[in-house]
């Protein structure tokens, strides 16, 4: 688990996915904690998350993490890791938060978290991550947390892509 000021982010392990996919209730009781109606606008990821992890447990600690709001107990988004590192030793992260819960700066607290764990590993070297080819909330957020845009690709599903990087030599933590 990664923990911060505001947030636990739990690791996303099978018992987890499984509830996800057939309880919210038994998600609820898994958690301790209250699981809101679409707490997650990607739910379409989660089955091929789900066989990732099947198939190689090893993923755990860079897949998916829940995060859970600690003084509200109530799962208010999540994102992680879309996978280990490559072998120049780079991994990438994504986040969500649910509505009611942006605007407080804590995507950008669930970010920090989970740089700060990747980087505490010395096999990693640096951190990127995607967002659409639009000025919002989630580029502002990259930015502030240093990231550097580094260019724009096309993707047939959601048109532009900007890609941000983070060198563990320029991370200010």
């Amino acid at each position: 688990m990664i923990e911060t000021k505001q947030l636990k982010l739990i690791p996303c392990q099978l018992k987890h996915f499984e509830a996800i996919l057939s309880d919210r209730q038994e998600l609820e009781l898994i958690l301790g904690a209250i699981v809101p109606d679409n707490w997650t606008d990607f739910f379409d990821v989660i089955p091929d998350m789900y066989r990732s992890l099947l198939s190689d447990p090893s993923l755990l600690e860079w897949g998916a993490y829940l995060f859970i709001h600690r003084e509200d107990n109530i799962l208010i988004g999540w994102g992680g890791f879309k996978g280990k590192a490559d072998a120049r030793g780079i991994v990438e992260i994504g986040y969500e938060i649910i509505p009611l819960y942006r605007n407080r700066g804590l995507a950008t607290e669930a970010a920090w978290g989970l740089i700060e764990y990747a980087f505490s590993y010395s096999h990693i070297k640096s951190i990127q991550a995607q967002t659409l080819a639009i000025n919002n909330a989630s580029t502002k957020l990259l930015q502030n947390i240093g990231m550097q845009f580094v260019g724009t690709t096309d993707d047939p599903n959601e048109g532009g892509i900007w890609h941000w990087y983070l060198s563990k030599e320029n991370y200010k933590n």
